[in-house]
């Protein structure tokens, strides 16, 4: 079992250092050896989570296509401007609830230069508004219901009648808390911008360019883009509504049991007819929805969850015995345990779905409480450990003054505080709520 073990870890931190969607595939690397080297029998592949984000990653590409994503971001663009001097706090709540609304961290991309000049024109230290605002766009995927981690969460833990609201009426509050609390820690994170030696030292330089002007107007874009926007809102309210009340979704006679429709199902019907309800209102075509940036990052968490998370669940499943058996009384006394695992792997595998899809069933086969798992669910939020994940990087680049960094030894770069805060707080927060309900 230790051997495996190392092939699995071998296989993720190999397709982590080839990037895109090498993690995807070095994790079916790793499933043929365990297969044909190891004899392990592969589980089912995780298609029912792969056709969720498929689906959702169309509806989002169609609403980029017709312009809807960057009609929100003029949006959020003219609404912090107006409040310069609260971006601190606001900024990462906008990020949060793009992230909601998208259910992708990858909107983050289109806001961070607008926090980035808006806080060096008001000489608000940069550092501090986009450092919670990047985790602000991870901790919102825990959240959001249509994102590929809640669609993997709720799959897994449909054995045990779990609906959708039962994860959002914890993942919600938790994790806006904690994204709160992360923005107080760092409304005195570091010196003050025009004391900051290396921001003094760019400007003296001539390396700071000034300040861009606001970007386009929302009353600019045409009402395609807008229709874009109100119609994938309302297939988000739509897969709420039908995850929190069952009654909603329609019933089926099946050998003479009565078997409801399942929300896999329901998220895949819905947003795909929204995908070709918005190509048609808006008159695009599906063809520049896939040459979106969003299709693109959607696609590579399609092949890592289907290679990362079948290798992983095969791992699991092949040595389930000895693995409840040797952890089961631990985690029994000490759940949180099982939460700094999620929090480990979540680093080794940048992805909160694939962490969800390859460690959750063990947290299952423990016997653990579903409600526990949920508010658990957030420790999977920790791939800002290592300052190397596309959005991190890019924060790091988009501020022009230099307060954003990586430390000298590694670890001690910008995110880390606001990450650990904001983790442990919705961590924390979630298990409050759930001696609540």
């Amino acid at each position: 079992m230790i051997l495996q073990l190392i092939i699995v870890l071998a296989a993720i931190i190999i397709g982590a250092r080839l990037g895109g969607i090498g993690l995807g595939v070095a994790g079916g690397l790793g499933l043929a050896i365990l297969t044909f080297g190891f004899g392990l029998m592969p589980t089912s592949a995780p298609i029912d989570v792969i056709l969720m984000i498929a689906a959702v990653i169309a509806a989002v590409s169609c609403m980029q296509a017709a312009g809807g994503l960057d009609y929100m971001v003029s949006v959020a663009e003219q609404f912090l401007r107006k409040h310069p001097a609260q971006i601190t706090i606001l900024s990462p709540i906008v990020c949060y609830i793009f992230t909601f609304l998208a259910g992708t961290g990858h909107v983050a991309y289109s806001l961070l230069p607008v926090i980035s000049e808006v806080a060096k024109e008001t000489k608000i230290r940069p550092e501090r508004p986009l450092s919670i605002s990047v985790i602000a766009s991870q901790q919102a995927i825990t959240a959001s219901p249509i994102s590929a981690a809640t669609v993997a969460l709720l799959s897994l833990l449909a054995f045990a009648d779990v609906s959708l609201f039962d994860i959002l009426k914890i993942s919600i509050p938790a994790t806006l808390t904690g994204v709160i609390v992360g923005a107080l820690v760092c409304l005195k994170k570091g010196v003050d911008l025009e004391k900051d030696p290396e921001y003094l030292r760019r400007l003296s330089a001539g390396l700071i360019a000034p300040s861009t002007s606001a970007g386009k107007s929302p009353n600019s874009y045409d009402r395609r883009a807008k229709i874009s926007v109100v119609l994938f809102i309302i297939a988000t309210v739509l897969i709420v509504l039908f995850g929190s009340i069952p009654s909603l979704r329609p019933d089926f006679t099946v050998e003479g049991a009565t078997i409801k429709l399942n929300m896999p199902a329901v998220i895949e019907i819905v947003m795909l007819s929204m995908a070709t309800i918005i190509l048609l209102v808006t008159r695009n075509d599906g063809v520049k929805a896939a040459k979106g940036s969003v299709f693109s990052a959607g696609m590579q968490a399609v092949i890592a969850i289907f290679g990362i998370a079948w290798m992983g669940d095969t791992f699991i499943q092949g040595n389930i015995e000895q693995l409840t058996g040797s952890i089961n009384d631990l985690v029994t006394r000490m759940p949180w345990l099982f939460g700094l695992a999620l929090f480990v792997m979540s680093i080794l595998l940048f992805s909160q779905a694939a962490t969800v899809r390859a460690i959750m069933p063990l947290g299952i086969a423990l016997g653990m409480n579903p409600m526990m798992l949920i508010a658990l669910f957030p420790a999977v939020n920790g791939y800002f450990f290592l300052p190397n994940y596309p959005t991190v990087v890019a924060a790091i680049n988009f501020d022009s003054t230099g307060t954003t960094k990586i430390g000298k030894y590694l670890l001690n770069h910008s995110f880390m505080i606001p990450g650990l805060v904001a983790t442990i707080t919705a961590i924390v927060t979630g298990l409050l709520l759930i001696q609540v309900y």
